[in-house]
């Protein structure tokens, strides 16, 4: 092979190492998975962005543990199940269409040993100065694994005019 190649498919091959090497060091963050907040506060950032706008899944991904699931109400009112890259399948339409922003307006944890239960109340708006669209409770279990925390599932529900969030749970 003529040198000339040959130097090409290494700095070709350099290159791809170095970009993978990149993308496996870039997340997760330490300020996400050190503490119990910087992970919820995390996940609300990595949802949340203007119409448009990619969201953060790769840097979501690095919070979540490799079988952690999320668990809500279907459309048609039965429970569905499914994995992290489903979720983000799922909602990217909805996060793309529209600005969609999502915070945090109440959080209650329990920790005992490894693991952490997180009550987190929020609100949902389609535009950044617009109205509240809607809300909700996440209920979040974690584990601390390998010196991080880690979400190991999610279920949540959204409130509704029969299922309101109780006063313990609403800032408001």
């Amino acid at each position: 092979m003529k040198p000339v190649i040959q130097l090409i498919i290494l700095i070709s091959l350099l290159t791809m190492s170095n970009n993978t090497i990149n993308a496996q060091t870039k997340y997760p963050l330490q300020k996400d998975v050190s503490t119990i907040s910087g992970l919820i506060n995390a996940t609300y950032e990595v949802v949340s962005g203007l119409k448009g706008e990619k969201r953060q899944w790769e840097r979501d991904i690095s919070l979540h543990h490799p079988k952690a699931i999320y668990s809500y109400k279907n459309n048609d009112g039965s429970q569905l199940t499914i994995s992290v890259s489903d979720f983000h399948k799922e909602t990217q339409e909805l996060v793309i269409k529209s600005d969609f922003i999502e915070y945090e307006i109440n959080r209650e944890v329990k920790i005992f040993g490894n693991i952490a239960h997180v009550w987190s109340t929020y609100e949902t708006k389609f535009k950044v100065d617009g109205p509240v669209e809607r809300r909700g409770i996440n209920s979040i279990q974690l584990i601390y694994e390998n010196e991080r925390w880690w979400i190991i599932s999610w279920v949540f529900d959204k409130e509704t005019n029969e299922n309101k969030i109780p006063k313990s749970y609403d800032k408001n």
